[in-house]
């Protein structure tokens, strides 16, 4: 018997005996329960969230030691998952780790484990410093598999805009120790898949989609392109646009790194995009699969760099899909 029935049949206990009746429990004399009925289907696993765990420390912003942290959703399963490491993007210039939680969580809801994480940027940081920290993390990861209850042979990288253009870069880089500096180097930085929105490539075209206006801007030596890959000159960087060093941009290019080992991929652009040229992961994605190598591109309407669409339960059901067939397949 709930409460609220038993304060009313005390209530009306009271008031018979006070009168000398008699007391009876009949459903009659029990004022009927508001209480609604929900039946819950058990469809999600609860996920937790581990903040600001350093992955590194790094040389950066006149520091010797500045830590490098990554956000972690983990979801509450007693078997191993696998994981994706998630690249925020920024135009080079900041990676706010705390960007696109909707997107995180739903992949977490998929049953992954996603590591959201900051990484060195322009102008005090330059290429291939933010390679080297996305790789770090990415050995991080799987040095402390078992903290995290991740499964170490399932590891992507994921990313958009600069972000999405890391991604390439881990992602085609895979088999070469190039880019592996720093600490948990007994472990492989390599992906077993990379998924690339609206990410950049070639970085001396960048605006070449666009009007010419735009374009001359992306030649200028303060776009942000170009002091990723020639660093500030300050602080002793190469002076001029991305075109003052060739050798540099295109050892900043991910096609450059493309062999038998790099990942499949999954390329996303919006066909709306004003501010990184579509061509820029079409041209990826053709330089793959002239390769050899499995790659998807999927241009999505109406969708500009970044915004609502790219959080749409479309958009990312086929993101996770795309990990699935890679990291879930027995």
């Amino acid at each position: 018997m709930n409460l609220k029935k038993a304060i009313t049949m005390m209530t009306l206990s009271g008031v018979l005996l006070s009168l000398g009746g008699v007391v009876t429990a009949s459903a009659e004399t029990v004022h009927a329960d508001d209480s609604k009925v929900l039946n819950v289907q058990v469809k999600k696993t609860p996920v937790d969230l581990i903040s600001d765990v350093v992955y590194e420390q790094v040389s950066t912003m006149g520091y010797e030691n500045v830590a490098m942290k990554m956000d972690v959703l983990k979801p509450e399963k007693k078997e191993k998952m696998p994981a994706v490491i998630f690249v925020t993007g920024g135009g080079f210039i900041h990676a706010n780790k705390d960007k696109y939680i909707q997107q995180r969580l739903q992949i977490a809801d998929a049953g992954y484990v996603v590591a959201s994480i900051q990484y060195r940027v322009a102008p005090t940081g330059k290429f291939p410093e933010p390679v080297e920290d996305v790789k770090a993390a990415i050995r991080y990861i799987k040095a402390n598999a078992e903290k995290f209850n991740i499964d170490p042979n399932n590891v992507a990288v994921m990313g958009d805009s600069a972000g999405g253009y890391l991604s390439a870069m881990v992602g085609t880089s895979n088999g070469t120790k190039k880019f592996d500096k720093g600490e948990n180097l007994d472990q492989s930085s390599d992906v077993k898949a990379a998924v690339d929105i609206y990410g950049l490539s070639d970085l001396t075209r960048v605006g070449s989609d666009f009007s010419e206006t735009v374009q001359k801007k992306h030649k200028s030596a303060g776009a942000s392109e170009a002091l990723w890959v020639n660093g500030c000159p300050t602080f002793g960087g190469e002076d001029g646009g991305i075109l003052a060093d060739p050798a540099s941009a295109a050892a900043a290019n991910p096609i450059h790194y493309i062999s038998d080992k790099t990942a499949p991929f999954l390329l996303m652009h919006g066909t709306a995009d004003q501010l990184v040229s579509p061509s820029q992961t079409e041209i990826l994605h053709q330089a793959l699969q002239s390769h050899g190598i499995k790659s998807t591109r999927y241009e999505v309407t109406g969708a500009a760099h970044g915004g609502v669409y790219w959080v749409q339960p479309e958009v990312m059901q086929v993101v996770i899909d795309f990990l699935n067939q890679y990291l879930k397949t027995k």
